[in-house]
């Protein structure tokens, strides 16, 4: 009986990985609108990607969460091509979150100060369901989060640890919820 619950569990842990590693979040469709865009830094193509929907008009603010702090806008303009105008009056550089849990606190203070109703959510796709699942706790329940996977080439090694990062969280949000 011992052994079956094991061989249970391994098949379920398995399976899941699998789905993780394979049914990857893409990219919205063109043309979806949203109250706000939020990129999480990191890996290559999250910034261009939200400055190119900010650039498209799909949603009037962008946050970028988890800049460095010697990081001026000035410069973060000129490395991601954004224009002046867009610079002053549309981007906020975050500077306050260093990790995924801290881009969702930062990110929600940020959408509370906005009245976003609708966010759209852009990182690496390998990223995507962790960070939504951090950010969907502690955004309001009337905001709604569009997910927008940027394609990447994650190995095998980063997919392993994201997907055990991502039963860790899930995890301790059921611990919580139990308690």
């Amino acid at each position: 009986m011992f052994r079956r619950f094991v061989a249970s569990l391994v098949l379920i842990w398995a399976f899941g990985f699998l789905w993780f590693a394979v049914a990857l979040p893409g990219p919205l469709p063109a043309g979806v609108k949203t109250d706000a865009i939020i990129v999480l830094t990191g890996s290559q193509g999250r910034i261009e990607h939200a400055v190119k929907v900010l650039a498209a008009g799909q949603a009037p603010d962008l946050l970028v969460s988890g800049v460095d702090r010697e990081v001026r806008p000035r410069e973060f303009a000129i490395q991601f091509r954004v224009p002046p105008r867009l610079m002053r009056c549309c981007v906020t550089l975050g500077y306050r979150a260093y990790d995924t849990r801290s881009n969702a606190v930062e990110a929600a203070q940020w959408v509370a100060e906005h009245n976003a109703k609708s966010v759209r959510l852009v990182t690496a796709d390998w990223h995507m369901r962790r960070a939504a699942l951090e950010i969907a706790r502690e955004f309001p329940d009337d905001v709604r989060l569009e997910l927008d996977g940027v394609p990447s080439h994650p190995s095998l090694g980063a997919l392993f640890l994201e997907y055990h990062k991502l039963l860790a969280r899930a995890a301790l949000n059921l611990w919580e919820m139990l308690r």
